[in-house]
């Protein structure tokens, strides 16, 4: 029986983001003997096996890349990769951890994912205004300073078009407390399932 997921994005190599891909990996290989797709961006490939999986899935002359467990594509950001009929996906480059590649995602030309991002008002402004966003869901720091996130302070401060536009997402338990805080975005929820 193969598992029903059979892709995996990885957009940086956080735990958050990457956490799970050694036991995924472990277990598929062992109890159904397949090897799903891994979408990488280019850049985060050697950094993802070197200093994230390799210490836990590596097997002398079995298992010696991520190649050995996944059929891994490499993408290069500002390319649309048709991943179906009816979904495309760019990697768009983003700021979250200094010195470390990271990126957001576009989907469908339309729909922008943040993954984890610092604030950054002039791509969004961009996105929206010159290639046809509709749609934004934004990681959102709730209280402190925005040196790894973006903070709900900052979004506040993009102009009402956007923020019509943004739903929040990667927020702290202190949620309760910023309801109806938010302006005109709203808190996406857990095990929800949203039209795009």
């Amino acid at each position: 029986m193969s598992p029903v997921y059979s892709v995996k994005i990885k957009p940086h190599i956080h735990a958050d983001h990457v956490g799970g891909l050694e036991e995924l990996a472990l277990m598929l290989k062992s109890r159904y003997e397949y090897k799903m797709t891994l979408l990488v961006p280019e850049l985060l490939l050697e950094p993802l096996w070197d200093h994230t999986l390799q210490g836990g899935l590596y097997q002398k002359e079995t298992v010696t890349s991520l190649k050995d467990l996944f059929h891994v594509i490499s993408l290069k950001p500002g390319v649309a990769y048709k991943l179906s009929s009816s979904l495309t996906l760019e990697l768009i480059p983003t700021l979250h951890i200094p010195g470390k590649d990271s990126y957001s995602l576009l989907l469908n030309g339309e729909v922008f994912y943040s993954a984890d991002m610092i604030f950054q008002p002039g791509l969004l402004l961009s996105l929206v205004r010159e290639r046809g966003v509709r749609k934004i869901l934004h990681d959102c720091q709730l209280t402190g300073p925005g040196h790894v996130h973006t903070t709900l302070e900052e979004l506040l401060s993009l102009p009402e078009e956007v923020r019509r536009m943004i739903q929040l997402m990667h927020y702290s338990d202190e949620k309760p407390d910023f309801v109806g805080r938010t302006g005109e975005m709203e808190f996406l929820e857990q095990h929800v399932i949203y039209e795009l």
